[in-house]
């Protein structure tokens, strides 16, 4: 039988698959076939190697290839491949994973329903949160305030409280009740005279708060800090003063640790940064380095004691909730996060790439902003830096740049013409040296022919 080549392969995709983020234009112009992964390093199907610039989608923390991941998955597969998660069974592995996420996690944070990703655990926040009101005696506080730029999924009531509009026009009307207020966003948000620009950010949620009504507002929900909005890194006074707000108003603080759980920002979760602790939290991407789709949430033990203070079923049901495989890969894994300590790595090489970023960048006149907190960094492009005007959408400014990348061994993603870069927490200081190189010459390769 002859040897396929890439145009095969993408002639078979095309015909039969439908992708997340669907675009047949670009999937035939500019497709990958991948055939292995190791490390930090992806290789397509013409042998050629690119690094792994946002570790998969922002998951692949302990790098591709990891044998004691695809030995935990088969040990478990051989003894019991799956069971239910429904009241009435368990499994080691779930109860060992539960056990593992309550030593690492905020320490309010005691309770944990596990799904299969990020989406789900946002819907899974959702409702815990509605049924805690209610039983609570206020069941009209159903409403979600996030942030613009925040992503949290694409179910249909994730995509309503994710703040990156160009996933709605397809969709609507969105799930009523979810309401947006402004990021942070340090390099854009404009605050007032005499307010810092952190408090001012956050005032932004009491205002919203008072529009809707207090007794409407069931929760606040956002990520520590925004990842595939664009690397949104908040300032010092944010998330103190957001605490101060969801307590004086009665707000649950969910906080959308989906990537910024288990060290990808330098600490194990994203809100350790500034020292406050969050009502119910969720987490996916991380927590198996993308080698079984696992996700979940975790409540205080105040939240758990009122969902169990009466006699009815909690009725969230979900056939993959604790898969034992699942599981007993996180379980592994975080492991994994522990012994290498992760989070030091991230914040360690973090700070180190973000420097030569910086150095290597920052002086162009279509590099508006540079930024990062561990291994979470972004490069944002301008048409017009002292004015930090946009490009135009239609010149696709990011898109050219991605392809300069992809020239040159660099694969990541964008949000619109920032340039997010998130390799894998085992990256060496080889690839992170690379990483740079390939960005300092493909964005004068853009813009400067060179």
């Amino acid at each position: 039988m002859p040897t396929q080549t890439k145009e095969d392969f993408l002639a078979r995709d095309q015909a039969h698959l439908i992708h997340p983020l669907h675009n047949p234009r670009v999937h035939a112009e500019h497709g990958h076939m991948w055939v292995k992964g190791e490390g930090a390093i992806l290789t397509d199907i013409d042998g050629k190697e690119y690094i792994d610039g946002l570790s998969g989608l922002w998951n692949v923390v302990a790098g591709h290839g990891r044998k004691e991941l695809v030995d935990a998955a088969a040990q478990q597969m051989q003894t019991l491949p799956y069971v239910s998660g429904y009241a009435g069974s368990t499994n080691q592995p779930a109860i060992e994973l539960a056990e593992k996420i309550n030593e690492l996690t905020y320490p309010n944070i005691t309770r944990f329903f596990f799904t299969s990703g990020g989406g789900e655990s946002s819907d899974s926040s959702f409702k815990t949160a509605r049924y805690y009101w209610r039983l609570r005696g206020k069941p009209e506080k159903t409403k979600v305030i996030s942030r613009q730029w925040g992503y949290h999924g694409v179910t249909l009531a994730a995509m309503s409280a994710t703040g990156i509009s160009g996933y709605w026009p397809m969709f609507e009307p969105r799930v009523p009740g979810f309401v947006h207020i402004p990021s942070p966003y340090p390099y854009r948000y404009e605050a007032p005279a005499g307010v810092s620009q952190g408090v001012a950010a956050a005032n932004e949620l009491e205002q919203a708060i008072l529009r809707e009504g207090q007794e409407t507002v069931g929760m606040f929900f956002a990520e520590p800090v925004q990842g595939a909005g664009g690397v949104i890194v908040p300032q010092d006074d944010y998330w103190p003063r957001i605490r101060e707000i969801c307590d004086k108003y009665e707000v649950l603080l969910v906080t959308d640790e989906v990537i910024t759980g288990f060290g990808r920002t330098g600490k194990m979760f994203g809100l350790e940064h500034w020292n406050v602790k969050p009502d119910m939290i969720q987490f996916a991407k991380a927590i198996t380095s993308g080698y079984f789709p696992l996700g979940g949430i975790g409540i205080s033990e105040e939240i758990a004691e009122t969902l169990e203070s009466g006699d009815a079923v909690w009725m969230h049901a979900y056939t993959y909730s604790a898969h034992p495989v699942g599981c007993a890969v996180a379980v592994r894994n975080l492991e994994i996060i522990q012994a290498e300590d992760f989070p030091a790595q991230a914040a360690e090489k973090g700070a180190y790439l973000l420097k030569n970023l910086r150095e290597a960048l920052a002086d162009h006149p279509h590099v508006g902003d540079v930024r990062g907190l561990g291994l979470m960094t972004a490069v944002e492009l301008v048409r017009d830096k002292a004015t930090k005007e946009e490009f135009p959408a239609a010149d696709n400014m990011g898109v050219k740049l991605h392809l300069e990348t992809q020239k040159r061994g660099l694969f990541s993603r964008l949000r619109g013409d920032v340039f997010c870069i998130a390799p894998p927490v085992i990256s060496s200081r080889e690839i992170l040296d690379r990483i740079v190189d390939i960005m300092s010459e493909s964005v004068r390769a853009l813009f400067d022919g060179k």
